[in-house]
């Protein structure tokens, strides 16, 4: 299914390609790569409070900013926060290094895409990830949704902590 103008990228419009998910579904499963490539699968973190922080890629500045912002949050936080790309796990353990970044996971969806299609956040024209951010309870739900109008712009991190804390995270 292709949606357009969900989001866009400086004013030009992008199509996402997958469904429309949002607060009150269910959270899909999906498959991505930790840095050593090993599968890690959202079932992994059943029973726990996950963010999950969704980036075009880490070498971009925006990106940067929003792992940085949600790695900070983590050390407050009794939450898993997954920050998911379609940049390489070599370059995801890379940047991670470089920036002290070491409270967050970062997961590779370069392989299947699961999560992008999974999640309707499959840009059509580039082929990454849509900026987007989602709180899942524990039970699998997920509780706030967030898919940034303007992938060259920040989400609204205080909106995703709270709803994270107020779930016990």
């Amino acid at each position: 299914m292709e949606r357009i103008g969900v989001v866009s990228s400086k004013g030009i419009g992008l199509t996402l390609i997958g469904p429309d998910i949002k607060a009150g579904d269910r959270a899909p499963d999906f498959t991505a790569l930790d840095g050593g490539l090993k599968p890690v699968w959202l079932a992994d973190y059943r029973g726990m409070v996950v963010i999950i922080s969704a980036v075009p890629s880490l070498d971009t500045k925006v990106c940067e900013l929003q792992t940085i912002k949600f790695n900070e949050e983590a050390a407050k936080l009794n939450a898993v926060v997954l920050t998911i790309s379609m940049d390489l796990p070599f370059a995801q353990t890379r940047f991670c290094h470089t920036l002290n970044i070491d409270k967050i996971k970062t997961i590779s969806d370069y392989k299947d895409r699961e999560f992008a299609h999974a999640y309707g956040l499959y840009i059509k024209e580039t082929g990454l990830i849509a900026r987007s951010v989602f709180v899942i309870d524990k039970e699998g739900k997920i509780t706030y949704s967030q898919i940034v109008k303007d992938i060259s712009e920040q989400p609204d991190y205080e909106t995703a902590v709270k709803e994270a804390k107020k779930l016990g995270a």
